[in-house]
């Protein structure tokens, strides 16, 4: 591996680095709505995930002790904040039954790929990895194995956790040529 590609690697796999770009907003927007229409699920989107349990350093990631999906999706409610001592839960020990991460252009893909293997050992039943520009969605069932979805596909299936998405609606904002997004004033 050059020294470049070393350097890459470092700046891609940092947490700490902005994530947000257009196509990542969006994709990851149009998810949680989708999902959280679904009565049966709690959405919550960039929580810290109590990783203290595994080694992080056996996946290549550089996290200390905790893991941010873009989205976690969870078929329990999730515990209330202690109101005596907190005002709100910095970080969640339970891990939700399905992480899902959208890669943005500062990410790559083996690094999300790693996190992914990362959540099945914490216990999370189900990872997607949602990639915008080649619009397709990876439906991990197990650390190595994986469904692929794209735009030939009517729906996203996802036999574990029991979701159907239309595929279309997961990459509405995405697929839309820029002067439909523009909002014309009257």
């Amino acid at each position: 591996m050059s020294f470049v590609n070393e350097f890459e690697d470092e700046v891609l796999e940092d947490e700490e680095v902005g994530m947000g770009s257009l196509y990542h907003g969006t994709t990851q927007a149009n998810l949680a709505c989708l999902l959280n229409n679904d009565e049966r699920f709690m959405v919550v989107t960039e929580l810290s995930l109590d990783a203290t349990s595994i080694d992080l350093k056996r996946f290549n990631i550089k996290a200390k002790d905790e893991l941010v999906p873009d989205l976690c999706v969870y078929t329990n409610p999730l515990p209330a904040p202690d109101e005596e001592v907190d005002d709100d839960l910095i970080r969640v020990s339970q891990m939700p039954d399905l992480a899902i991460e959208v890669l943005s252009p500062m990410q790559s893909v083996g690094f999300l790929v790693r996190k992914i293997k990362a959540y099945f050992a914490l216990g999370i039943k189900s990872c997607w990895l949602v990639i915008p520009v080649t619009k397709t969605v990876n439906v991990y069932s197990q650390a190595n194995q994986s469904d692929i979805f794209d735009l030939k596909d009517p729906e996203v299936i996802d036999e574990v956790m029991e979701i159907r998405l239309p595929i279309q609606k997961v990459f509405q904002n995405v697929l839309r040529k820029p002067s439909e997004n523009v909002l014309k004033v009257r």
